[in-house]
């Protein structure tokens, strides 16, 4: 673990394969502790990253915006010494996996956006808006959020798990303005034609993200872009199947080294 860099981090792994990993919305890098003890360590090198005022980089001031991001990835590879490399990132850092394929796309060996929200604007109903817009303010909405985007499926003490972790490892004001960033900011012409390998996973049961949507955009803009619908999953694959999980990722990275 490190905080030598722009952005607080966790390695795992030794392989000569390296890979950045970033979680979503709701919480830190935490999200994928389901999945470590399934990784190919000797294969591939997985970074698992907090973005600024998240987790262990709660105590980092930005704008919080898709090029800060971006930014502090490519930062972040260059501190590493990595020249290039695979991103996996989840929901909202799915958005962020498009732009930065548009703007670095020499770096990117592929990238996987998991439940990943398309690079445009985001649609919302005024329930939808107010729901969404005030949850860095009112608990509770979150775990209404957790619970609509994974069909109503789960246990109320896993609800009640996410949004405890939401509240720990987020600041209020960096989670107001991600927010901001995956809903309204709209770089979807800078995507389109982007020719570096994208996997979308989507969640079977996944209204927030639904597949249709992804189908739509993401599909549409990438023209090396697969879909993997993750059946018995919703917006958590990584919490939800994560053997699965596992295995559908580095089955698409295996497929593209070189």
């Amino acid at each position: 673990m490190s905080t030598a860099t722009t952005l607080a981090f966790e390695t795992i792994g030794t392989g000569a394969e390296k890979v950045i990993v970033m979680g979503g919305w709701m919480g830190d890098r935490t999200v994928f502790q389901p999945i470590h003890p399934w990784l190919d360590r000797e294969t591939f090198t997985y970074c698992f990253v907090d973005p600024r005022g998240y987790g262990e980089s709660r105590h980092m001031a930005g704008t919080h915006t898709l090029a800060e991001v971006v930014g502090d990835v490519i930062a972040l590879a260059d501190q590493l010494g990595w020249a290039q490399f695979y991103y996996i990132g989840h929901s909202m850092m799915g958005k962020v996996a498009q732009y930065l394929c548009a703007q670095h796309p020499a770096r990117l060996k592929g990238a996987i956006g998991v439940t990943p929200v398309p690079a445009s604007r985001t649609p919302f109903d005024d329930n939808a808006q107010q729901l969404f817009s005030t949850a860095w303010e009112v608990p509770a909405n979150r775990g209404l959020i957790c619970r609509v985007t994974t069909g109503n499926r789960h246990t109320q003490t896993w609800e009640e798990f996410m949004i405890r972790e939401s509240l720990r490892t987020t600041t209020p004001e960096a989670y107001r303005d991600y927010f901001y960033m995956w809903s309204a900011e709209d770089v979807a012409a800078a995507v389109q034609g982007c020719v570096v390998p994208f996997l979308a996973m989507t969640g079977e049961h996944d209204a927030g993200v639904p597949t249709e949507a992804v189908q739509n955009t993401i599909l549409q803009w990438f023209p090396h872009a697969e879909l993997y619908v993750m059946p018995n999953a919703g917006h958590y694959p990584m919490q939800e199947t994560p053997i699965q999980f596992v295995t559908v990722c580095e089955g698409f990275m295996k497929r593209l080294m070189t």
